[in-house]
């Protein structure tokens, strides 16, 4: 059984790991020291840091700072769904899950509020690691902020060597803009599958509500990741990349194992690459 002296130093260690930094350096950003993660999360990183904690230790240690995650809030509707719109069929049903990276890809858009008025933040989420492929931030909600988000996917994507292969699933709501004759025309350029769930069901977008609702929570509302009041949309963009580098490659994914959404897809292409090379001839 440890000592006392032991368990003071192992909750000094602790602390030191799950307190907020007061002022991190410029453009460093520390797991520990960002996002109003709950207990099984800090549980996660503290293991990953080297320290084997019990739960109710982290409880313990959680207390005492008086640490505690964040409650989401009420969320404002954004889909308004286009009543003269062509809707393609719900090619997932559900069910998001997939065995390789770029072959299903999720979208929806958000509303922030900011002195300026009204700021909309859309997403794309590759599904196969729940990692954030690309984003865009306006003040209006045309067809052009989903548009111009789908293009900078599909740049990133390329730009790091990726093949999209034909036939990716492009899974989206009922919304207007994602109806439109320009949208729908670009998405069979691009040789991409359009899915829409039912009008009215979030589970239909499941993940994409719990990816929003978590960054709204952690970015949007007063936290880590927001500097001060979010006046114009360059407060907004500017919280928003502060909390995305950490999501992506930080952020510890229960459905991945633990595991940030960047480091679970790095492991699938060094796996493919590894058996590539046991596969040829010596």
């Amino acid at each position: 059984m440890p000592s006392a002296r032991c368990n003071r130093r192992i909750s000094a260690q602790s602390s030191t790991l799950i307190t907020p930094s007061a002022s991190p350096p410029r453009g460093q950003y520390s797991l520990g020291a960002r996002g109003s993660v709950f207990r099984r999360h800090r549980h996660a990183y503290l293991r990953r840091s080297g320290l084997v904690l019990a739960h109710c230790t982290v409880d313990r240690l959680m207390r005492t700072l008086g640490l505690a995650g964040v409650v989401r809030g009420r969320r404002v509707r954004t889909t308004i769904p286009a009543k003269d719109g062509t809707r393609a069929s719900d090619l997932l049903n559900r069910n998001f899950t997939t065995a390789a990276p770029n072959t299903v890809w999720v979208a929806d858009f958000t509303y922030v509020r900011t002195w300026a008025g009204s700021v909309y933040v859309a997403f794309i989420v590759d599904v196969f690691a729940q990692r954030i492929v690309s984003w865009n931030a306006a003040s209006t909600r045309t067809t052009d902020l989903v548009l111009t988000w789908l293009r900078m996917g599909r740049w990133d994507r390329t730009r790091h060597g990726l093949v999209l292969p034909d036939g990716l699933i492009h899974h989206h709501d009922a919304g207007s803009q994602y109806t439109a004759l320009r949208f729908t025309e670009h998405l069979g350029l691009e040789s991409m599958a359009p899915s829409i769930g039912s009008v009215g069901d979030a589970y239909d977008s499941c993940l994409m509500e719990s990816i929003i609702g978590h960054g709204k929570t952690e970015c949007i509302r007063s936290g880590p990741f927001v500097k001060g009041p979010l006046k114009t949309v360059s407060d907004v963009e500017y919280s928003i990349m502060a909390w995305l580098d950490w999501y992506n490659t930080r952020w510890l994914h229960s459905s991945l194992g633990n595991i940030p959404p960047a480091e679970f897809e790095a492991a699938h292409y060094d796996q493919i690459t590894a058996s590539r090379s046991e596969a040829q001839p010596v």
